[in-house]
């Protein structure tokens, strides 16, 4: 694909209300090889972003995952006069029932979805410059599906948060860290001994270890046990297993063999002994907060000390300990986040019409959201709905 097909720019239409606005220009970028250097510079300090956006996780998903889905890459670049970018948006372009809908890529796997700013301009960013960064996309997507986007990052807002929106069909249990704090202020000391308990039983066994993966070989080898125990454990639950779905694990262990300063953009938690490996953590992590993607534990008898819940001690701990100020354990409210994660992160959802048919689809989408999230925090919904799926999943 050559430069001029991959790269169209426009010059901001300017409405009479955005004349404040520092977005001079709008490129979109159809292709990720075109897109790849603005998009690494702004992983740079002096950015707002979260991790999960970085290219190397994005632009893995896009060609295992989104391609085989029919999602083409829909890069939004935000320029100023001097043509340096302000913004860009990670998304992906779908056509469906006759619209075109832009969403961020990463489908089901990133927990928050968001753009990457440069951070002076995130932190001065209004109304008037989204009205200029949407108004050259209006002849080629219908709606903009937003979701679970973080209102804050790192204590600065996403610029986003100044669209309409609406909760998330999912929240995020969060803990937060004092950097510098004792272990209590990060896990309170019953819990400690609770799970320490539990440990000794573990601490038996020969070769056990807690670590952090950094070869290539572990990385593989833990990753090899992942993809052999998680079917297992989701069919356990009658859960769907997204991890089966085509090119996923192509996608998963790209991000997680792709180095990033001294770990990966995925990093790979373990606990382990000589005989086999009891649990992971996977996740992703900025220098200030972690936030776990995806995890399991063993099938054996050592399961029933908790492996899991010792592992997230030791995570937290680790982070803790590096002055951290904030982890997660993914979106959802699960009873074992709750144990760790006291706070909650307001996560939300936008869907921006462009064009008369994206009203539609807008209604459509919110509606369709409002209704899930409405069923999870029903109990007796939830479970009536979760019966059904068993029944006939």
């Amino acid at each position: 694909m050559t430069m001029a097909a991959a790269m169209q720019s426009r010059t901001a239409e300017s409405p009479a209300r955005s004349k404040a606005s520092r977005i001079a220009q709008v490129d979109i970028v159809r292709d990720l090889t075109e897109a790849e250097p603005i998009w690494r510079a702004f992983e740079e300090p002096g950015h707002l972003f979260t991790p999960y956006q970085r290219f190397d996780l994005l632009g893995s998903w896009q060609r295992s995952v989104g391609e085989r889905e029919g999602a083409r890459p829909f890069v939004v670049i935000a320029r100023d006069a001097e043509r340096r970018p302000l913004a860009l948006l990670p998304l992906a372009l779908r056509l469906g029932h006759g619209v075109r809908t832009a969403c961020f890529m990463g489908g089901k796997h990133p927990s928050f979805n968001m753009g990457l700013w440069r951070a002076d301009f995130a932190s001065q960013a209004s109304a008037a410059d989204l009205d200029m960064l949407f108004a050259p996309l209006r002849d080629q997507v219908d709606v903009l599906a937003l979701t679970q986007q973080p209102k804050r990052w790192h204590d600065q807002q996403n610029p986003f948060a100044l669209l309409p929106q609406q909760s998330a069909v999912n929240g995020c249990p969060l803990l937060v860290m004092e950097p510098g704090g004792p272990p209590a202020s990060r896990i309170s000391n019953s819990l400690r001994r609770r799970l320490k308990s539990k440990e000794k039983k573990l601490q038996a066994l020969a070769g056990y270890r807690y670590h952090l993966a950094t070869s290539d070989a572990d990385v593989s080898r833990l990753l090899d046990w992942f993809f052999r125990i998680k079917p297992a454990r989701m069919a356990e639950q009658k859960l769907p297993d997204v991890f089966a779905e085509p090119g996923v694990e192509h996608f998963i262990r790209s991000a997680c063999l792709a180095p990033r300063g001294e770990g990966r953009v995925i990093d790979i938690h373990a606990l382990e002994c000589d005989e086999e490996v009891i649990a992971i953590f996977a996740g992703v992590a900025d220098g200030q907060r972690f936030s776990m993607m995806f995890n399991t534990y063993t099938m054996s008898e050592h399961a029933r000390y908790s492996p899991g819940l010792i592992l997230v001690r030791y995570i937290i701990d680790r982070y803790g300990e590096r002055g951290y100020r904030s982890l997660d354990l993914g979106i959802g409210t699960d009873e074992y986040k709750r144990m760790f994660c006291k706070d909650d992160d307001e996560i939300f959802d936008s869907f921006v019409p462009l064009t008369s048919r994206g009203k539609f689809a807008a209604m459509a989408m919110s509606s369709l959201n409002h209704g899930k999230r409405l069923v999870k925090q029903n109990q007796i919904l939830f479970d009536l709905a979760r019966r059904l799926r068993q029944a006939f999943g």
